[in-house]
């Protein structure tokens, strides 16, 4: 029986298995000339990646939108206080604007919601309501969310933008039913009240989508994340 056989250890078994282990261990590209091999992180509606250029850009977009819906927000309030409440809905469409303009240009989950929570802690100061700001906002961004959430972010069709606006249309006149006492409104009043609402928050989605088209084109963005396989 030879000495290898028996488990001694020679300088040539030695060797074998400091290489061995060498090649079992993983590749970090320290001490090396070459660099480290990339790791593909995915970036969808799991494991989402969120750089610092994204962040910056939610925080811009959610202090835009804060700067737009300051003024809407008072216009409204005096618009509404009277027989015509339904002409102020015609701004109601601004709230979801900063929303879809960011979930367009960026395709991440949550952003839209990131947004609106930004552009509503800006407003707390300025808008007359405190930190229900916050929640006004965070309620319009969840509809312009929840379709991609049905996908879980795997799919960014221009249409469920619209399906979002469309959404948001119908509800809200009918969660401020009561606010409004359309009740004791005539139909046609109950009639233009959904429609120029409905009309506000689609036209509203249209501008966004071509905001964010240009501003992509313009190279704000970034890559669009590709969904997972």
């Amino acid at each position: 029986m030879s000495a290898t056989d028996g488990g001694a250890h020679t300088p040539e078994t030695d060797a074998a298995a400091a290489a061995a282990a060498t090649e079992r261990q993983p590749y970090n590209g320290a001490g090396s000339g070459t660099a480290a091999a990339p790791t593909d992180r995915p970036r969808g509606a799991k494991g989402a990646r969120y750089s610092t250029a994204v962040l910056l850009t939610c925080a811009a977009l959610g202090v835009a939108g804060a700067v737009l819906l300051v003024p809407a927000n008072w216009i409204s309030t005096v618009l509404t206080a009277g027989p015509l409440s339904f002409i102020g809905m015609g701004l109601a469409g601004l709230w979801i604007l900063p929303s879809v303009i960011a979930l367009r240009l960026l395709k991440r989950p949550l952003v839209g919601i990131l947004v609106a929570l930004i552009a509503g802690l800006v407003m707390v100061p300025f808008s007359g309501y405190g930190f229900s700001s916050v929640l006004t906002n965070l309620w319009w961004a969840a509809f312009t969310e929840l379709p991609f959430l049905f996908v879980i972010w795997r799919y960014w069709g221009t249409w469920m933008h619209y399906l979002g606006a469309v959404a948001v249309g119908v509800v809200y006149p009918i969660s401020a039913w009561a606010w409004f006492d359309m009740g004791s409104l005539g139909l046609g009043f109950q009639i233009a009240f959904f429609a120029v609402t409905l009309a506000s928050c689609v036209g509203a989605t249209a501008l966004g989508i071509l905001v964010a088209d240009r501003l992509r084109r313009a190279g704000v963005g970034g890559r669009t994340p590709q969904p997972r396989p």
